[in-house]
């Protein structure tokens, strides 16, 4: 058997970057997996990619900050497959601006984005997974909800706020079975920071104190993100797990 074999999971963000890489980790281990996204191309190849690889996937375009799309979505997952077991909160935005530049547009929307998604998401699958009797969501936060840095203060706020609503959710749902837990990567190498990356006079900044002197490899975040998925995981709940080659621990 496979790590999550027949488990029905959502991955938001699902069409690049981390999401396309825990989409195509949780399908190699078994899973159904429903890829999530604005962008109907990637997402679509995401799918198409899996799939090709022996994978079962399907694409919803889901725009995240939309409760109506939320409902559609998950009343086609549960019309398609019965039931869900995982949620993947992985959609998110960064906006690298320090406090005194950021406006009041640039807040809301990295808000609505990274947190409001997140909400309006758990809200909409926990009753299918109350009356399963089980359930298992998967928050991705950031360092950034851990610790401060310069010139990102409406995304680290946001990442705070998926940290604790985690842990209010895994207070609120272990009544019902249902396991809460958040991803809190480092810098990840993805098409949001490759260029950022590849300037040697940004590159030292971006990396700050990783003890490993890299970034991550969406893949090795992904890892984290399946053994929570996973029955592995059963007694961890409300928990963060921190992917950042050292960076809090300096």
């Amino acid at each position: 058997m496979k790590r999550v074999q027949d488990k029905v999971i959502i991955v938001t963000g699902g069409a690049m970057g981390m999401g396309r890489a825990h989409s195509e980790l949780l399908a190699s281990q078994g899973a159904w997996v429903f890829v999530t996204d604005v962008n109907e191309d990637l997402g679509q190849a995401t799918a198409t990619a899996i799939r090709n690889n022996g994978g079962k996937a399907d694409f919803l375009k889901l725009d995240v900050t939309s409760e109506d799309d939320w409902d559609a979505a998950v009343a086609h997952i549960i019309e398609c497959a019965g039931r869900i077991d995982v949620l993947v909160n992985n959609a998110g935005i960064l906006i690298l601006k320090p406090m005194h530049d950021t406006t009041n547009a640039d807040w809301d929307r990295t808000f609505d984005v990274n947190v409001r998604s997140v909400f309006i998401g758990t809200r909409a699958v926990v009753p299918y997974m109350q009356k399963a009797g089980k359930g298992n969501i998967v928050n991705v936060s950031s360092i950034y909800g851990l610790v401060g840095a310069p010139g990102a203060s409406a995304y680290e706020a946001s990442k705070g706020a998926v940290r604790l609503f985690t842990k209010s959710c895994a207070v609120d749902l272990a009544p019902f079975n249902i396991r809460v837990n958040s991803v809190h990567p480092g810098v990840i190498e993805t098409q949001m920071t490759r260029n950022l990356l590849a300037d040697p006079n940004v590159r030292p900044a971006l990396l700050g104190p990783t003890l490993l002197k890299r970034p991550a490899q969406p893949s090795e975040v992904s890892q984290a993100v399946l053994f929570l998925a996973s029955d592995e995981s059963s007694f961890v709940h409300g928990a963060e797990l921190v992917v950042d080659g050292g960076y809090t621990a300096n």
